[in-house]
Order: C-alpha cells, then structure tokens, then sequence
C-alpha cells in the first residue's frame, strides 16, 4: 500500500492558510528618514518654484525633451506590459489564489466593492477629459493617422481615448492593488509598498532599498495628487467665468482656488467628517450619472448609441498600433502627441497608483486574483466607454454640424463650449464645477492619508499633523505646476508630472517580477504541485508494484501525535481520503 505524506504540502496555519492573521497596528510612528528626505526635497521643490518660477520651468522643460528623446519608449512598453501581466495572473493557475485565507468571503458586497473602485480611480479626468480628449483627436488626430474632421477620424478619436482610459490605466492600478493586498492580507505583511518586495529583497525589506520604495511611492502620489488638483481648478476657474462669476483667468484666481479645495480636502481627511464625505461621493456618482443621461437624452443620441459599437470595434482593431506609437517614428509631431497624450496619461496614472492600488487592496480582501483583475479592470473600462461615447460623441457631432465647440483648443474650455449648446447651460457649467469640486476632495483627503501611511510605518491612521503636512504640500506643489506652465498652465502639470513618475514607474516593473515570485511560492501552490506529485508517484508504484490493484490513504507524518486516519473513500482500484 502506498502512503500519501500528509505532511509533505502546505499546512493551514503556514501564511495564506485558514489561520493567517494580520499584525495588530500599534501608535503610528513616524519614520524620520523617509518622512525627512521626501519633505525636504518638496519643500526645495516649492522654494525653487517660487523664487526661481522661470528656471524651474525652463529645467522642467530640457529634463522633459531629454527624458521623452531618451526612455519615452520605458512609458509605452512598460503600460502595456502591465496589461499583460495583469490578464496573466487573472488567466492562469493564480487567478484562484485569495486576497486572504481561503475560507473567506469578501467584504464587501459586488455592487458597493465596484461602485467604491470606480470613484476612487478616475473620477475628476473623465470630468475635464471626458469631452475634450475626444473632440480634440478628432480635429488633431495623432500623427501619422487620418485628416482632421473626416470620418475615419471620429474612429481614429474613439479609439485613442479608449486606448488612454481603459485596459491600460486599471491595469496599472491591479498590478500594485495585487501586490499590496496579496502581501497584507495573504501574508500577514504590512501594508507598505516595500513591503510588497520581500520575496526579491528578503532580509532587506526593511533596510534602505525599503526606505527608497517608500520614498519614492511618496513622490509619485504628491506630484500625480498635485496634477489631479491643478487640473480641477483650471476647470473650475473656466467654469466660474462661464457663470459669470470672474472676468479674468488670470494665476491669482487659480491659485485662490486650489487654496479652497486644498483646504477642503484637508479639514475632511483630518476632522472625522468620513461619513459625510462618503455622503458627498454618492451624492456626487448620482449627479455624475443624471448630467450624463441628460447629455444623452438632450444631444445625438442615435449618434451616440452608433459610436458604442463603433469605438469598441476600432479600439480592438487598433490596439496593436497604439499600443506600440513611439518616438522611433513621426519624428518632433510625434515626440509632442505623445509628451501631451500617451506618456502624460501612463505617468499619471503611475503617479496615482499608490493611492489607488492601497485604496483597491483595501477594500478587495477576500476576493480571489481572478474576480479582482476583471472588476478592476473590465468594469471601469465599460463606464469609461459609455462616459466618453456620450460626452466625446456630442462634442463631435456638433463639430460636425459646425458649431465649433472645439474653438480655441483650450482642454478647459471645451466642455462648457459643448454644454451651452445644449439646454439649461448655467444649471450644467455649475454641475460640473460641483462635480469636478467633490470629485477631488473625496480622493484627495485618501490620498494626503496614503502620504501619512507611507511616512509612518504603514498606519492606517496616521497623525494628523503628518495629513495636514503632505495636504498642504500637495496644494503647494499643484500651484507651482500650473505657475511654470504660463499661458499653458496644463503644460506645466503635464511636465512636472512625468518628471515625478519616472522613478516609479521602475518601481511598478520590479513589483511585477516580486510579485509573480510571490504568488508562486503561494501555499495553495505549493499543496496543489506537491500533492500532485505524492500522487502521480504513488499511482506509479502502485500500478508497478500491485498490478493496478491498489489505495490511497493519508497518515500524519512520523513526527506527528494521534493516530493515522482509517477512514476512505473507495473507488474501483483506487481508494482516496475524504475531503
């Protein structure tokens, strides 16, 4: 009789069994070296701007042309490098791995764990791109493309912004979301970003190379936090003058703004007030989701409904080409579409991953490597295909009829161009601005308490003055962006956040390697391959040695107490344990 080892797999109180348990947070503590360099070079960052506006702006610029002549392609491969790694995980053998032991249901329900994904992720740049980017591809394709305004063009829009708002953003987001919430709730790890690393750096993990992730993961969330708050204020600073409300768009009227939200955001990460901005969100998804369906019911919409298909089809087709648009080719036109387009959109989304792939890991425990990158990535994809069909595909079509809400080109300005051509224009410019408003202080209070996080130790609860610290230096840092920029105050925002993403982005590329060594040393891994081979080797020998006619059965291991299991479950010539 052959003997299958009991002993020989994974056990259920190895990390990643039924018996995992994560570690008790004690009194958040400050880690001085990571908080002091990261704080440091912020504030000589603000110094610089400030005193020095033009130099900064003129070193951001020659940084920025040697950065895209020399690793643009880092951006581009790496993007979609991350889309394949994400769609391998879900596909393969790990896919069925938990984000927690596997006997644990997920926390929270399907329709509140997507509903929180999606508003965490992307809400203010569908808001201020969500009707530009489109409109703007259609009138200046990408280089090398379709002639401007013809029909081939409004495919060629379509699946361009498709190609800057779906697969590729979320993935980004998975691979660190998965790797955050495997080592925490899997392994019992912290929920630092170093943390992920121990399977590359082992003893290491909490030595320099550690402190420098951290470092980092800081910068990345301050600068793409910052982006994210410039961003809003030059679309409410348009909206205010559609209102009627300012005569000018000079700087001092955007900067007056971002001191408004930036305090806003702060009082609501540090006051205690989470419930009432949860309220706000919900509230805030509900406006979002009535402006929509009145752009719908109000504008083209046999048109907009016909573009559905259309851009999904065409995103398909010509995923392979955008996916692979480089510097090689196309030359300065090139260089320039994709500094303003492609590579902006990887560096900020990078930039935002650590907020958002702690904010995913955090509310995903329980789900399974599989349900988590087809939530993460499928179903904001399909809200972003319907948002950008019905506001992109008003904004053409009234190009088409010649309207001209594209005007001047300002990104800012197109979406209250396309909203006055269409019914009740002050109700819809204030909706936005509303939406644009609390789109950003319900992420940015996550964000300054991610900074927190990431400066003291992993708390989830880090001191206030640490949140009120990095919310200030976020608002900071996003007036400055938008004071180098000039005339061109996206410009600025888009520069300085590439500049700031970079080193990050190498960060993600090794979280992936670290990762995938992770998940295959999983304790279901190793049950699963070790269990197969007892058993192919013991099927071996019995069918040798017994002629076909033999039983399975498992026994403790000799170092074991208690007495070996009589109990099976028989088949013809073969007789397996119970489960």
């Amino acid at each position: 009789m052959e003997t299958l080892d009991s002993g020989s797999g994974g056990r259920d109180d190895e990390p990643g069994g039924s018996a995992v348990s994560l570690p008790e947070e004690g009194p958040a503590r400050t880690d001085w070296l990571v908080y002091g360099l990261t704080a440091g070079l912020s504030m000589a960052f603000l110094i610089w701007g400030a005193v020095w506006t033009d130099n900064l702006s003129s070193t951001a610029q020659s940084v920025l042309d040697w950065l895209l002549a020399n690793v643009g392609w880092l951006f581009v491969l790496a993007a979609t490098g991350f889309v394949i790694f994400s769609l391998w995980l879900a596909l393969s053998k790990y896919g069925k791995i938990p984000l927690g032991r596997e006997d644990e249901e997920p926390e929270f329900r399907t329709v509140s764990w997507v509903a929180m994904m999606f508003s965490a992720g992307m809400g203010i740049g569908l808001m201020f791109f969500g009707v530009a980017e489109p409109l703007t591809h259609y009138v200046e394709p990408p280089p090398g493309t379709d002639p401007s305004q013809s029909e081939p063009a409004i495919e060629t829009a379509m699946a361009t912004t498709m190609f800057h708002w779906t697969l590729h953003p979320w993935s980004i987001y998975a691979v660190l979301g998965l790797a955050i919430g495997y080592g925490h709730y899997r392994r019992g790890r912290s929920q630092l970003i170093s943390a992920a690393f121990v399977p590359l750096i082992g003893r290491h993990g909490t030595g320099p190379i550690s402190k420098l992730i951290d470092i980092l993961a800081l910068f990345a969330t301050l600068f793409g936090s910052a982006a994210s708050l410039g961003i809003g204020a030059l679309q409410i600073r348009t909206g205010m003058q559609e209102a009627g409300w300012i005569e000018t768009l000079g700087t001092t009227v955007l900067v007056l703004i971002i001191v408004v939200l930036t305090i806003c955001f702060i009082l609501s990460a540090v006051s205690g007030i989470a419930r009432g901005i949860q309220w706000l969100s919900n509230i805030n998804m509900v406006l979002a989701a009535v402006l929509a369906f009145f752009v719908f019911a109000v504008g083209p919409t046999v048109f907009v409904l016909e573009l559905l298909p259309t851009s999904l089809g065409v995103y398909i087709r010509d995923f392979g080409e955008m996916a692979s648009r480089s510097g090689a080719t196309g030359g300065t036109p090139m260089q320039e579409y994709l500094a303003s387009w492609t590579i902006f959109y990887w560096a900020w989304w990078i930039s935002w991953s650590p907020f958002v792939g702690m904010f995913l890991a955090r509310i995903s425990r329980g789900r399974t490597i599989r349900q988590f990158v087809a939530g993460v990535i499928l179903v904001p994809s399909v809200v972003s295909l319907v948002w950008f069909a019905i506001f992109g595909g008003t904004a053409i079509h009234q190009q088409r009829d010649g309207l001209n809400p594209y005007g001047d080109g300002s990104e800012e300005q197109i979406t209250f161009n396309v909203l006055g051509n269409l019914p009740w224009e002050m109700l819809t410019a204030i909706v936005v601005m509303v939406l644009v408003a609390i789109f950003f202080v319900s992420g940015a209070d996550a964000a300054s308490i991610v900074m927190g996080t990431l400066t003291q130790r992993g708390s989830t609860t880090p001191a206030r003055w640490i949140v009120i610290f990095w919310g200030a230096m976020t608002g900071g840092v996003a007036a400055i962006m938008l004071v180098i920029g000039g005339d061109k105050a996206l410009n600025g925002i888009q520069n300085i956040t590439f500049i700031g993403a970079l080193p990050f982005a190498i960060v993600l590329i090794l979280l992936c390697f670290s990762l995938a060594r992770d998940v295959r040393d999983d304790p279901m891994m190793r049950r699963q391959t070790k269990g197969a081979e007892v058993l192919e080797d013991a099927v071996v020998a019995g069918t040798e040695r017994h002629e076909g006619d033999f039983e399975l059965v498992t026994q403790p291991s000799p170092e074991d107490d208690g007495p070996a299991p009589t109990e099976s479950v028989s088949y013809p010539h073969l007789t397996l344990p119970p489960n």
